[in-house]
């Protein structure tokens, strides 16, 4: 076998590393009960703001401290705690996808993003009458 072979398939076996290393640290979207199996990994689990509980946040005790429950797509209630602000209009949300770990029953959130309701949704055709 020539040298150039055997560097050829050395760089491949590293390339190969690599890439399964890099996708064995990403995140997975899970359910509160799968994350909760795992204390201490990162997933992203999608749900949305449970308005039937409250929410906890003072900016003026604690800017960066904001509590919430939140209900995942099999129907699990948890608390989270998220580390900063208040997002701005999170009660109008229709989805919210929350990056975070699960520790002592709570899920801690470390990114929030939210799918607000689209102002192109289909309206109602009997308001308008100016259906073509």
């Amino acid at each position: 076998m020539k040298k150039t072979h055997i560097v050829v398939l050395v760089l491949v076996a590293v390339a190969v590393c690599i890439i399964v290393t890099m996708f064995s640290d990403f995140s997975t979207y899970e359910t509160f009960a799968s994350a909760s199996k795992q204390p201490g990994k990162a997933f992203h689990v999608i749900g949305y703001l449970d308005k039937s509980m409250a929410m906890d946040y003072d900016p003026v005790k604690d800017p960066n401290h904001f509590t919430f429950y939140a209900k995942d797509k099999s129907g699990g209630v948890t608390k989270v705690i998220f580390n900063g602000e208040k997002p701005r209009d999170i009660e109008k949300s229709e989805q919210i996808v929350m990056k975070g770990y699960v520790e002592g029953g709570a899920f801690h959130c470390t990114g929030i993003q939210m799918k607000c309701p689209s102002k192109y949704k289909q309206r109602d055709m009997t308001v308008s009458g100016n259906a073509s």
